[in-house]
């Protein structure tokens, strides 16, 4: 494992595997003119030491990039709009520019997107959502590149992290709903790791307050209304007595809502719903939506703070930040 505080080179890689940097070379970029025992040489060490190759020839580059990279889970939908816009600005008044990648929610996926960022050495990359991969997490530990998780909080951060616990808010949701008598409830929610720990919070706190029922739906992410109607749709059938659902996002509730209308359901008198993100639609629906509310514009001002003080050599006080959230209640509950 690389120990120093500079990223491993193709000369580390060269004496831990006991050849030259050329032979590390031919190995990566053409394994095919080297013997199998050196090829499986070089692996070891690569994987040892957490190396990536520069994209960009250190020859040619005689200033920062002043570039950073952010990677998404999706680019489709609304919930993560706000956190860009914000990154963006607060990065480009400083005089950085942002690039934009989507990891998907699938780990081998972000694990090849993060090692193909290192190699193009952006000053620094902020992760929406912790990082889920194993060996992406070792990439970026392995590049000391300046790293910023946000929407999220994790006791054990690459580097830097500005978010909030889903677990929290879960308890929270559950909390708001049995204050409002409602014993029987349900969660519609993503099947992400980040919706998966919201949704487990939710079902426990709720049952630790005495709930009779609490059911969870899975929906494959990102979320869609068309996923809520169906959600909704199949919990009624199977569970008719849910007096209240929450749903991992404001698409999901506003399905929902739309299906709830359908099946002769007067929202809040029969069935109360809760949505999250708070998007701006939220509150011109009608109902006009209950949702949790996430500041994904203070979120990304901070990140940027963050990594261009990481950047640039500068001390950072407080390198992990919880923004908290809060239940915006509206008419739907």
């Amino acid at each position: 494992m690389n120990l120093s505080n500079k990223p491993a080179t193709v000369q580390d890689v060269a004496t831990l595997a006991g050849v030259s940097a050329m032979t590390v070379s031919r190995a990566l970029n053409a394994p095919d003119k080297v013997t199998p025992d050196t090829l499986a040489r070089v692996r070891v060490a690569v994987d040892t030491l957490g190396y990536v190759p520069n994209a960009m020839a250190s020859g040619l580059r005689t200033a920062r990039a002043r570039m950073v990279a952010a990677l998404l889970p999706t680019l489709v939908g609304p919930v993560f709009q706000e956190l860009v816009e914000s990154l963006a600005e607060s990065l480009k008044r400083s005089g950085y520019q942002l690039m934009i990648g989507q990891a998907g929610y699938d780990a081998a996926q972000e694990e090849a997107l993060i090692k193909t960022i290192i190699q193009r050495r952006p000053d620094g990359i902020v992760l929406v959502g912790a990082a889920s991969s194993a060996g992406g997490r070792s990439a970026l530990l392995a590049s000391r590149i300046p790293v910023v998780e946000t929407w999220d909080f994790s006791d054990n951060p690459i580097d830097m992290l500005v978010g909030f616990s889903h677990v929290a808010i879960g308890e929270s949701v559950a909390e708001f709903l049995h204050a409002r008598g409602h014993r029987h409830v349900a969660i519609i929610t993503g099947d992400d790791a980040r919706a998966r720990a919201r949704a487990a919070a939710f079902i426990a706190r709720s049952q630790a307050l005495g709930a009779q029922s609490a059911q969870c739906f899975f929906t494959k992410a990102p979320s869609t209304m068309g996923a809520g109607r169906k959600a909704l749709a199949s919990l009624i059938q199977t569970t008719p007595e849910i007096s209240a659902v929450f749903c991992s996002s404001d698409s999901l509730a506003l399905g929902a809502a739309i299906e709830a209308q359908h099946q002769g359901l007067r929202v809040p008198d029969q069935l109360a719903i809760v949505g999250m993100g708070d998007q701006s639609f939220a509150q011109d629906a009608q109902p006009a939506l209950t949702t949790v509310r996430l500041d994904g514009t203070r979120i990304g001002e901070i990140a940027a703070e963050l990594m261009i003080a990481r950047a640039e050599g500068r001390p950072v006080e407080s390198p992990v930040v919880d923004v908290g959230f809060h239940i915006v209640v509206r008419d739907s509950t």
